[in-house]
């Protein structure tokens, strides 16, 4: 112990000696070490300040399905990545139904989004709200607008401004299965509504034989909610009905009770169900194409967004137009992002990634991954996009339907329009009012709403 002691020891050890500095050496190490501290001080203040300068923007948004909610975060991930300087955050806030009351309260709580997903029929309340800032002057600048399909400004614009891009367009249609066409010997697609009439029955089957139904000829959407308006507004306008005329209910008025194509529609979709061809969704869920994937029906009403679904389920799937009454017509939806009133440099940020969702690339690749319509004519013309639509055929009926597409008016108090012809047609489908009924009770609720 001694001598392992002695051996450590400095006081033992005889190579061991304590080393002097000069007083010259001495200044010159004190001035590198407060070198090194006044380096490593400013580095840790650089990176705070880098930290400081990006801008945190905030998406709410509620695409569905959720394998078209991981496509929209990868293209958000792709621009983050790109711009160091813009952090964009994508929140999932629910479907639209759901997210109304959430926009209401974080507009009158002053605490809003940077941007928001939404169809368009939003901005004019919004607009009234005080609570968007239009991008007139920002996108006359971008390079983007010219390569903005035309025919989406109407859904831009309200009251001569332009309130919103467009972030995804879409129409409906009849999506089938050609199998169970085939099974039931239907050689020919349904181009009217009494063709559409048989065929649902036709489809209507029960394949195991022990007295139940189990493949319906047709879905119909349960609810009140706006899918369920989306998707009967084309019957309606095929019946020859007008939902309002003008630019609000206010000035030109709102006639549902004596609205002959939207009673006809109503009626027609009543048909379906008393025939026994149709059956109805869960409750605000019609846009779920489950039911159609397994089987349990054989035709459904809904767009190009659920091409991603079929393709990774694999079945056969194809897709007709919505069948005429009077003349062809179908629903142009899609949603568009609207810019919040924040700080100017929020304001600049958000628009920064507005643009890059109009654009070629992030259209092409959202059009791929979800099957939504590209809104940039580039993006259509692109030469991954036209092989796409080789491969998916489908989405011809919606480019061709386009042109018979109608847009759901834009004004303040559309969504009350909306609510109370969604509870028309809910109550029309659970047999609990008529067609002229339903009508007649929806006019009376608008009616004192707008007078």
């Amino acid at each position: 112990m001694n001598i392992m002691y002695n051996f450590f020891s400095p006081r033992h050890h005889p190579q061991r000696q304590r080393r002097k500095f000069s007083p010259y050496l001495k200044y010159w190490l004190l001035v590198l070490l407060v070198g090194v501290l006044i380096v490593t001080g400013c580095q840790a203040i650089l990176r705070r300040g880098e930290e400081a300068k990006v801008i945190h923007v905030t998406l709410w948004q509620g695409v569905n399905p959720p394998p078209n909610r991981d496509v929209l975060q990868r293209l958000v991930d792709k621009f983050n990545q790109t711009h160091p300087d813009i952090q964009v955050e994508s929140l999932y806030v629910g479907q639209q139904d759901q997210q109304m009351p959430k926009i209401l309260a974080a507009v009158v709580g002053n605490a809003p989004p940077d941007l928001l997903w939404y169809n368009p029929t939003i901005a004019g309340q919004l607009v009234e709200l005080d609570a968007l800032i239009p991008v007139d002057e920002m996108l006359e600048n971008s390079p983007v607008k010219d390569e903005i399909d035309p025919t989406l400004f109407g859904s831009m614009e309200y009251q001569g401004k332009i309130w919103s891009i467009p972030f995804a367009t879409n129409n409906v249609g009849v999506f089938y299965r050609p199998s169970l066409f085939k099974a039931a010997g239907i050689e020919n697609l349904p181009r009217t509504w009494e063709e559409l009439r048989q065929v649902a029955q036709k489809l209507t089957r029960d394949r195991n034989g022990d007295g139940k139904i189990d493949q319906y000829g047709i879905l119909l959407p349960l609810g009140k909610g706006e899918f369920t308006v989306f998707t009967w507004l084309p019957f309606m306008w095929s019946g020859g009905g007008e939902l309002v005329s003008g630019e609000s209910p206010q000035a030109a008025g709102v006639n549902l009770k004596d609205n002959q194509g939207a009673i006809a529609a109503l009626q027609f979709w009543r048909d379906l169900i008393a025939d026994g061809s149709a059956t109805l969704s869960e409750p605000e869920r019609g846009y779920e194409v489950s039911n159609l994937v397994s089987g349990k029906v054989a035709m459904q009403v809904t767009g190009p967004w659920s091409l991603g679904e079929f393709q990774e389920s694999g079945v056969d799937f194809d897709v007709f137009p919505i069948p005429i009454k009077q003349n062809p017509a179908t629903s142009i939806g899609g949603e568009n992002l609207f810019l919040f009133k924040t700080t100017p440099q929020q304001q600049k940020a958000a628009f920064k990634f507005a643009e890059y969702a109009a654009s070629e690339a992030f259209q092409t690749e959202l059009a791929l991954g979800t099957g939504y319509l590209p809104v940039n004519l580039q993006s259509r013309k692109s030469r991954k996009y036209q092989k796409f639509m080789r491969k998916f055929p489908q989405i011809q009926v919606f480019l061709d339907q386009a042109k018979f597409g109608r847009s759901r008016p834009i004004f303040p108090n559309y969504t009350r329009i909306s609510d109370n012809l969604g509870r028309a047609i809910e109550s029309v489908l659970l047999g609990k009012n008529s067609p002229p009924q339903a009508m007649n009770i929806t006019q009376q609720r608008l009616d004192l709403i707008f007078k």
